[in-house]
């Protein structure tokens, strides 16, 4: 096993020590927690609020949603090219360009008169939450350490939708969308316990990072604008093959996309995040429009469902290693498959809110476990792509989820 260190390079370590407690040269994962999971809050604090904010905005609830995805868009394609930026520039450079971010798009946010203006904030909310996140996953080292990781970002992601309508409620929705400013707190902390990275060897490969982003765009598009980006994205499929088989040691790694292990694991997290988001923002409206219930009752069934859910999926990741990984894709795939059969059939609010709870499960596991075994496929230098990438295919869930929702319920 192996473990990262403050310079985002994996070194070996003895497998006796894979479950001891941090060493005093790591951040200690409370304060990594803290520094990458608000962001699951203020991803989801607009689930039950999308009526008010698009009120206030004076849009449709469904024009709405692109807060959503456009925040879920700059989380997918920020990870990956902030995790490359962690490992050219140092952790120092990385963790003041997202803290800026972060603070920047917060003060958007909380002014935007009009629709783009708050956009543009989500937008740079979610590129600095990244940031931080792509700082805490390569900093994490092991499974339990990331299941720490993952179980805070169910567990603030489940509270973020009964704490949206709750800062709604007293004050405005712009301080819901401020939650995930939390995460600077932190930052003072991992910037002390973690040194500079030195630049890596060899020019960036900027081609290759673009054609990733226009893929994953158009993937992005693909629930809202179907034909429009499922031509777009052939188009820069194709180009970004060519351009892997043309610089296989460029952003995106030949070694990665020809490893069975990574490609499962990434697949399997992406299907598994986009049927946690879909239910996400679905179930609240089931359980409105098939057993009556109140958008309190939703918010607080919600919460608990999903905190459970959460530390269930940490002992899922604490357990991991000796399961094995076909016994831990096994579990993922059974739990998450059930979750969406139960919510498309379901009427009663008891099974809706199961069938949620299943699927925040599985999403988290396969979020904490399924990264591992992603990075797991390369070498140690590439670990931090690796993770990188593994990222952008789960988060893809999250912006394929509001889409998928609109399309079921929403619109």
């Amino acid at each position: 096993m192996s473990t990262v260190t403050a310079l985002g390079k994996a070194v070996p370590r003895p497998a006796a020590e894979a479950t001891a407690p941090a060493r005093s040269g790591q951040v200690p994962i409370g304060w990594l927690a803290l520094l990458a999971t608000p962001v699951a809050a203020g991803a989801n604090a607009p689930v039950l609020i999308l009526p008010d904010m698009a009120r206030s905005l004076g849009v449709a609830t469904a024009t709405a949603t692109w807060l959503v995805t456009a925040f879920a868009w700059a989380m997918a394609a920020g990870t990956p090219l902030l995790a490359g930026l962690l490992r050219r520039r140092g952790l120092a450079t990385v963790l003041r360009l997202s803290t800026a971010l972060v603070l920047g798009g917060t003060a958007l946010v909380a002014a935007a008169p009009w629709l783009p203006v708050a956009l543009a904030g989500r937008a740079a909310q979610s590129l600095g939450g990244a940031g931080l996140v792509a700082i805490a996953m390569n900093l994490a080292g092991n499974a339990r350490r990331m299941g720490v990781i993952s179980s805070g970002f169910g567990i603030l992601g489940a509270a973020g939708p009964l704490l949206g309508a709750t800062l709604t409620d007293a004050v405005s929705w712009r301080l819901a969308l401020a939650v995930s400013a939390v995460a600077v707190v932190a930052v003072p902390v991992v910037a002390r316990y973690a040194g500079q990275t030195p630049p890596a060897q060899g020019r960036f490969d900027a081609r290759g990072a673009t054609l990733l982003i226009a893929l994953a765009t158009t993937l992005i598009l693909l629930p809202t604008a179907p034909l429009p980006a499922l031509a777009g994205a052939l188009v820069a499929a194709v180009l970004l093959a060519a351009h892997v088989r043309r610089r296989p040691e460029g952003f995106v790694p030949a070694r990665l996309l020809r490893s069975p292990l990574f490609v499962t694991s990434a697949v399997l997290g992406a299907a598994l995040s986009t049927s946690y988001f879909t239910l996400l923002f679905t179930v609240p409206r089931l359980l409105q429009d098939r057993a009556g219930w109140t958008t309190g009752t939703i918010g607080t069934g919600q919460l608990f469902t999903l905190l459970i859910a959460s530390a269930a999926s940490w002992l899922l990741a604490a357990g991991s290693a000796r399961m094995g990984r076909a016994a831990v894709r096994t579990v993922l795939v059974a739990v998450g498959v059930t979750a969406a059969v139960t919510a498309a059939f379901a009427t009663s609010g008891v099974l809706l809110l199961l069938a949620a709870g299943a699927a925040a499960f599985a999403a988290t596991g396969a979020n904490a476990t399924l990264s591992v075994q992603a990075a797991s496929a390369t070498t140690d230098a590439q670990r931090p792509t690796a993770i990188g990438l593994f990222a952008l295919s789960y988060q893809l869930g999250g912006a394929f989820g509001p889409g998928l929702a609109t399309l079921l319920v929403l619109g």
